[in-house]
């Protein structure tokens, strides 16, 4: 309790979050390579400075459940509870366009977003949130789905490009180790 009232006072910084839980979508490992090789295209049609993220780091995040200083085993079970509790079927994804969101001056996540194939997307990310709330999670009510493909200090205006398709089969909850581009696997549900 000393502890917790000291960590408001002057001169006492809280502690630095190490942990970060989401649920998020992977793309199928082709996709991936697809994803990966359209970032490169972009990256020097572009002139952007930017590295493209490793490929099985490319994923669209649909709630995130917090930042944490290790990671609290009753957010994973409420987690796992919220996954376990939503049945819904395979469907398909299309992202056909890039931009950048002007959201991080001089680090802007440079993204594939896109328009009506996003919207089974859209519902999935929403019937996730309330399978999150009945188990007293807090679900994001803000989501622009996308994937970042790298950081830049240029913003892109949006551009079409060949659309980026794949059938979304498997969603997981994710550990992610902060500051050490890490993703851990807490649990996957397929999607049947």
């Amino acid at each position: 309790m000393a502890e917790t009232l000291q960590m408001g006072l002057p001169g006492f910084d809280p502690p630095t979050p190490t942990d970060r839980l989401m649920f998020l979508l992977y793309p199928d490992p082709a996709t991936a390579e697809a994803i990966a090789r359209e970032a490169r295209r972009l990256k020097d049609a572009l002139g952007l400075r930017g590295q493209p993220l490793l490929t099985d780091r490319f994923h669209i995040t649909l709630h995130h459940l917090g930042d944490y200083v290790s990671l609290p085993g009753d957010m994973v079970r409420k987690g796992e509870a919220a996954g376990q509790a939503l049945a819904a079927a395979p469907f398909e994804v299309v992202f056909d366009k890039a931009v950048s969101f002007a959201n991080r001056p001089g680090n802007n996540p440079f993204t594939l977003q896109g328009g009506e194939g996003v919207s089974a997307l859209i519902a999935f990310q929403q019937a996730l949130g309330l399978k999150m709330a009945g188990v007293g999670l807090k679900p994001d009510k803000q989501f622009v789905p996308h994937i970042t493909l790298l950081y830049d200090g240029q913003v892109v205006p949006a551009q079409a490009i060949a659309p980026i398709r794949w059938t979304v089969n498997r969603f997981v909850l994710v550990q992610s180790k902060l500051g050490q581009t890490r993703h851990i696997v807490l649990k996957a549900w397929d999607l049947a």
